[in-house]
């Protein structure tokens, strides 16, 4: 039988690989999934009956569960953590390079390492007048540096208490004021209080601009460490001090102290300290001279802080509160500044780069300056829209060329333009001097006569005021009289290039036309060089530069500029300019100019109008003084019919009476009592009684004869010196 199974069952091969090892793979009973209707084989009786074997097992399998979950809770923990110290390690590690990275960027970009050395401060320049007074500061208007053992103590402490209470305590830079600068600022929904430390404010003013960027914080945080890290406290407080901001133009307690108190930082009071200490969060808005009840409020809120921080007691801070001590000084935006612009931009020429504080000694004369001014602004103020006129200029020199006084405008706070310096006008008939000259130096006399009638110059028709000529009259009475006619025609007889090089001469230093017109004064120059022209004729023909520095020197007294006498020598004979003086006296007496008169002195002068009324001028001198005003607009528009003689020689005669007042009066070089000036005062004064009741038919009424002809002349006031004012040129 058993061979029988063996050959029905054949030749079995071996068989090799993954078929040989699944050959033998078989199913079972077990392995089988039952059927859906196979009921399933009961459980052997004894699992049923035995309670004991039954809930053992039962027991056992929970247990089991549980430790499992707990090992496996345990584990997923362990894991958690481990995950989360991975992680936050590597964000660290990521902040920390993110934070040198910034670190780096924000130093590439600080100044250079050799620019980070304490800066020294922007020179001064302290403008000084003829009596030492201080006139004007330029530059930053810094102090001295001061000290801090040299000043009280509780200065330095009402700039702790209220910008920095935590100074001695931190390093530069201050978290904890931060925060509650950050609370307070949340609190309050907006900027009430700064997080910024004393030392980071120095670094600021020291290093940095004050735009407010996140890069300039981050800058002024790690120059706040360089700075901590290089100085001690006590050398970053006293800089701090001496280099902040205190609005007005003032850096420094020192300049803040003379500016505002007229006293040095060393002898402030407490309310004077607690105010100073208050405008550093606000100079512009809490300068006592522009917002005097800001100022003392914020005080308050210093003393109260620093009785808080126990720096002062109660009783003391209640002492100052509500007493202010302090006396503020007025704003310097007087016409001095005029003065200080035009220094500032010759001191270049005159000592090179400046690089330490000087001190500019003038030839201002403060009481001077002050009248110029007054007389300016109060004619201005009281005929400027009657004449529709809204600028003036005012210019007085020394016989030696000195600038005694200058006003610039009627408001340097609204306008910094220099109309006596930098704005250049015709001059009309105050040019006529230049013609009048030439024709003395040709050997014209004051009494050579020429003709005053209608002229013709290849069509060009000049004509005098009202159209009146008055025939055959003296060169004395045609300039008084201001006749155009007659200067045109002395202009041609002598040649505009000789009438030109006259002018340059004396000193105008502006391009001239050397044409007809040039008589009349059509080529345009400023106020300061025709002044200068003026004076060889106050001081007997001695060629002057008009100037108003005389020596520049440093602090310390070191001189680097004195100025040298003046080397032109003698620009017209002394002949000349006698007879010169004796043509322009008669242009006060009888002329042009009759209002202009100082009790006592002999004076001399000529007016000039412009075309259409443009531009009025008055430029007369005596002995002591010679002076120009000008009055017009700046567009060039028309005035209404404001002349040379009207209120430039108001405003004239009002300065030099009261410049004149309490000098001994001197005589015009070639001016002799009892001569040609006497004479025609005393003609003037017997010819002007009956030219009040009736005059006679050649009589002016002015009180003077008629020159040459029997009509009356007409009135000078009325403007023969505008005979060109409505037509092409001016006088």
């Amino acid at each position: 039988m058993a061979w029988g199974r063996k050959k029905s069952s054949g030749r079995r091969e071996p068989q090799f690989g993954l078929a040989a090892s699944l050959a033998e793979l078989r199913l079972g009973p077990r392995d089988r999934i039952a059927a859906a209707d196979e009921a399933p084989k009961k459980p052997p009786p004894k699992r049923k009956t035995d309670d004991t074997d039954d809930d053992t097992p039962r027991e056992r399998k929970p247990r089991a569960s549980r430790a499992g979950r707990k090992r496996r809770s345990r584990g997923r923990a362990r894991s958690g953590l481990y995950r989360l110290f991975y992680w936050g390690a590597v964000l660290g590690l990521w902040a920390v390079i993110a934070l040198v990275g910034v670190i780096v960027w924000v130093g590439a970009h600080l100044p250079a390492i050799q620019a980070l050395e304490i800066p020294k401060r922007p020179p001064t320049i302290e403008i000084v007048g003829l009596d030492g007074s201080v006139l004007a500061t330029r530059g930053e208007m810094a102090g001295a540096n001061v000290s801090l053992k040299d000043l009280p103590l509780y200065l330095p402490k009402a700039f702790i208490a209220i910008e920095d209470r935590r100074f001695y305590s931190h390093y530069g830079v201050d978290p904890l004021g931060i925060a509650r600068a950050a609370v307070a600022n949340i609190l309050h929904r907006g900027v009430s209080q700064g997080g910024s430390t004393l030392t980071q404010q120095l670094a600021k003013n020291l290093f940095l601009t004050q735009e407010r960027t996140l890069q300039r914080k981050l800058q002024e945080v790690e120059l706040a460490l360089w700075l901590e890290r290089k100085h001690s406290k006590s050398e970053i407080l006293e800089l701090y001090l001496n280099r902040v901001y205190f609005g007005s133009g003032a850096y420094g307690v020192e300049a803040a102290a003379q500016r505002y108190f007229g006293k040095s930082a060393k002898n402030v009071t407490l309310a004077e300290a607690a105010m100073l200490a208050g405008l550093v969060k606000s100079p512009s808005r809490l300068a006592p001279n522009r917002n005097p009840e800001g100022a003392e409020k914020r005080a308050e809120t210093v003393l109260t802080a620093m009785a808080e921080a126990k720096f002062i007691t109660d009783a003391q801070a209640r002492a100052s509160i509500g007493h202010p001590s302090y006396n503020v000084k007025a704003a310097g935006a007087g016409t001095i500044n005029y003065v200080a612009d035009w220094i500032g931009e010759v001191l270049d020429d005159l000592i090179g780069q400046i690089d330490q504080n000087i001190v500019v000694e003038t030839s201002i004369d403060p009481k001077l300056q002050s009248v110029a001014e007054a007389c300016v602004i109060d004619e201005l103020a009281a005929k400027s829209v009657k004449f529709n006129v809204s600028q003036g200029a005012l210019v007085a020199m020394s016989p030696d060329g000195a600038v005694r006084a200058m006003v610039g405008g009627r408001n340097y706070a609204e306008s910094q333009y220099n109309r006596a310096v930098t704005a250049k006008r015709q001059p009309g008939s105050a040019f006529k001097p230049f013609v009048y000259l030439t024709a003395i130096e040709a050997g014209l006399t004051p009494e050579t006569i020429r003709q005053d009638a209608p002229l013709d110059v290849k069509g060009w028709r000049p004509e005098n005021y009202g159209h009146e000529y008055f025939g055959a009259v003296t060169l004395t009475q045609a300039l008084a009289l201001s006749l155009n006619t007659v200067a045109v025609r002395l202009g041609l007889e002598v040649g505009p290039k000789n009438v030109v090089r006259t002018a340059h001469r004396l000193g105008i230093s502006s391009k001239l036309d050397a044409n007809a017109s040039i008589a009349l004064g059509t080529s345009e120059v400023s106020l300061t060089e025709l002044v200068g022209a003026y004076v060889p004729f106050a001081n007997g023909g001695q060629g002057v530069a008009p100037h108003v520095v005389n020596k520049i020197r440093t602090t310390e007294g070191k001189v680097l500029y004195a100025r040298p006498a003046d080397q032109l020598g003698q620009v017209i004979e002394p002949r000349n300019a006698a007879m010169m003086n004796t043509m322009m006296q008669e242009t006060l007496l009888s002329g042009t100019a009759r209002k202009a008169e100082i009790p006592g002195w002999m004076a001399a002068g000529k007016t000039g109008t412009s075309q259409d009324f443009r531009d009025a001028w008055f430029i007369g001198y005596t002995a002591n003084l010679v002076t120009g005003v000008w009055l017009g607009n700046d567009d060039n528009s028309p005035t209404k019919k404001a002349t040379g003689g009207g209120l430039p020689v108001e405003v004239w005669t009002r300065f030099m009476r009261s410049a004149h007042q309490g000098v001994a009066a001197v005589a015009l070089p070639g001016s002799q009592a009892g001569g040609f000036f006497s004479n025609v005062v005393q003609a003037a004064s017997q010819a002007s009684a009956p030219a009040v009741s009736t005059p006679s038919p050649a009589t002016s009424p002015a009180g003077r004869p008629a020159p040459m002809r029997t009509s009356v002349r007409p009135e000078a006031a009325s403007g023969l010196d505008g005979w060109l004012v409505d037509r092409l040129f001016g006088r």
